[in-house]
């Protein structure tokens, strides 16, 4: 590995964020089964994994993406935003792999297509709140709104909660991953084109 992307590693505390990712995978792989296998519950009560555990995986993320060398990423000759993109995307596209891998089965209700719709959109959010605002904070928007959904989502699913409550929604409700989605790409342009925001 040459130096560059080592340094840029080292910079982002990647072991780190690593535990924190793998951590909250096992948890979520422990939580969806314990819930599922209560005699009163069914596949529906897996909802608080797949909302809660997108939004832990995203905080992960986004304050992985906090940099001790802020000033030396930008006065740097090379442009840092490609990797700081790649670092984004190959650690969503791994968290989502083994968090819908956590909820296997029941893919029509909470299984792993809500898992992946809601990693995507929780860290889109995540990343455009680190250009913002920085990355030590930028778990913070989404919790606060993934919380307030969580208490004030109907509880039939579609229509226009689809739209604004997306992370309480089934796995195939297309408005879902239209929002989903559209925040992963703001999130992630966002990112790239501001990195993160200096913390003050």
């Amino acid at each position: 590995m040459s130096a560059l992307p080592l340094l840029y590693l080292r910079s982002r505390a990647l072991p780190v964020t690593a535990a924190a990712l793998a951590g909250t995978v096992l948890l979520a792989a422990w939580s969806a089964y314990w819930l599922q296998e209560q005699p009163r519950f069914d596949h529906t009560a897996r909802v608080p994994v797949v909302v809660l555990a997108p939004l832990l995986a995203a905080a992960a993320i986004g304050t992985g993406l906090h940099s001790h060398s802020g000033e030396l990423d930008r006065a740097c000759a090379r442009r840092w935003w490609p990797r700081l993109l790649l670092h984004l995307v190959v650690a969503t596209a791994l968290v989502a792999g083994a968090l819908a891998a956590a909820v296997p089965g029941h893919p029509e209700a909470f299984g792993a297509p809500a898992m992946v719709r809601n990693v995507l959109g929780s860290t889109g959010v995540t990343a455009a709140s680190a250009a913002l605002f920085g990355a030590r904070s930028s778990w913070l928007p989404m919790t606060v709104y993934g919380g307030a959904v969580y208490l004030a989502a109907p509880d039939v699913p579609g229509g226009a909660a689809a739209l604004w409550a997306w992370p309480l929604q089934p796995g195939p409700e297309s408005g879902a991953w239209l929002v989903a989605g559209a925040a992963y790409a703001a999130g992630a342009a966002l990112l790239a084109a501001r990195g993160p925001g200096r913390t003050r």
